[in-house]
Parts: structure tokens; C-alpha cells; sequence
């Protein structure tokens, strides 16, 4: 999945001469957390988010405080350089970044020109949806050696039972290179027939397993 196909492209800006003041009224009128600081190119070159905002206003318990800093412009809280992604990035590699760099929004340009935003929900929304969770159906982990053609070994069961799989996910086993987690979600409520066909195959299943497996 690429960013082009999750970023937003409705999005409110503000130029660098913009005051503090102005900041606050376009988070609260559009319940946003970032805004973007573009110059007249509509080029990034800096980032503001309700927290920036929130340290630089008057503390509402201080009764003497004037209003003359929110009068500052926008440009002597916001944050630079921004890091930026591309509409053509692939949403896996970009979760990187939010991970690595603990960002909560990242401004998506192309031709140094803003054209979209990506934030840390529309990111977790896509992992449910990369999941598969957003519709009913059921989940089965299976533990299989990491050997070549493994995936399409297993899904060939699914296959004869004519079940419809919604995702399909490989993790490590722990730290055993010999082995991988593959994780399925198939669109039936009762998993049970092609759960006790894997175990005659010979697979062992992680997910559901003999406990639990007769409550899914």
C-alpha cells in the first residue's frame, strides 16, 4: 500500500508570519493536532503541533498573564527541519519513521511541494485494515520451517475447504531462523474444519490451539 493511497489531502496551513493565536483557532475550529508551516512556494519548511501551541499560550492558572504571546509568530515554536515522505513510499517503510522517530504526523510531498499528511491514526487504521481485523473472521497462527514454498503449501488446505482468506501475515519464531509464524484470517466464523484439517496435514498450530481451540 502506498502513502498516496491513506494520506490526507484536506489540510489546514499556515505560513510562518502567522501568529500563535491564529495556530490555536485552526486546531480548535478543525479538531487537528499538526499543522504544517509552508512558505509562498508551498514548500515544508517547518511544523506545528497543539502541544508546540499549548507550551507557548498563557497558563489559564496565571491570572496575571497577558495575551501578548500568542501574538508571537508561528514560526518561533514550530519545529525544523521537517522530515518528509513521498505519495510514492510504501506505508510498511514509513512506519518505520514513526517508529524510529516517535513523530505523530509526517507531511507528504512531492516536487518540494506539500500535497498531503499522514498521521499516526491513519497509520494504525491501515494496520487494521493490512489485518484484516476490520471484518469478521477468524484467526489462525500456524508455526512452519522457513523453507521456500511453505506459504502456498499451507494455504492450499484453505484452498480445498473453498475458504476465503482476508490476510496473511509472517512473523519470526522468536529468535529461531528456522522457523516462521504464518498468521491467517479467514472470512468464516467457524474455523474448526479447516482447523483440524491443518493438524492432520501435520502443521502445528499455534493459534487456536488444543485448549483453546474449541471456544473459537
Amino acid at each position: 500500500m502506498l502513502v498516496e493511497n491513506i494520506m490526507k489531502t484536506d489540510m489546514q496551513t499556515l505560513p510562518p508570519n502567522a501568529t500563535i493565536a491564529e495556530a490555536l483557532k485552526l486546531l480548535q475550529q478543525y479538531h487537528i493536532r499538526h499543522i504544517p508551516i509552508t512558505n509562498e512556494h508551498n514548500h515544508v519548511i517547518g511544523i506545528v503541533s497543539d502541544r508546540d501551541v499549548r507550551d507557548a499560550s498563557p497558563s489559564i492558572f496565571n491570572e496575571d498573564a497577558g495575551q501578548t504571546e500568542l501574538q508571537n509568530e508561528i514560526q518561533t515554536i514550530m519545529s525544523q527541519p521537517v522530515v518528509t515522505v513521498h505519495p510514492l513510499d510504501f506505508v510498511e517503510e514509513i512506519a518505520r519513521i514513526f517508529y524510529d522517530e516517535e513523530f505523530a504526523c509526517l507531511p507528504v510531498v512531492s516536487n518540494n511541494e506539500l500535497i498531503g499528511i499522514v498521521t499516526e491514526k491513519d497509520m494504525l487504521y491501515t494496520l487494521i485494515q493490512l489485518t484484516g481485523t476490520n471484518v469478521q473472521s477468524s484467526h489462525i497462527e500456524i508455526k512452519v520451517p522457513h523453507k521456500p514454498g511453505i506459504l502456498p503449501e499451507v494455504a492450499s488446505v484453505f484452498g480445498k475447504r473453498k475458504t476465503n482468506i482476508t490476510s496473511v501475515l509472517v512473523y519470526p519464531y522468536h529468535d529461531d531462523p528456522n522457523y516462521k509464524i504464518l498468521v491467517f484470517r479467514i472470512q468464516t466464523m467457524n474455523p474448526m474444519p479447516v482447523v483440524q484439517d491443518l493438524r492432520a496435514a501435520g502443521y502445528e498450530l499455534l493459534w487456536p490451539n488444543d485448549i483453546m481451540g474449541p471456544k473459537l
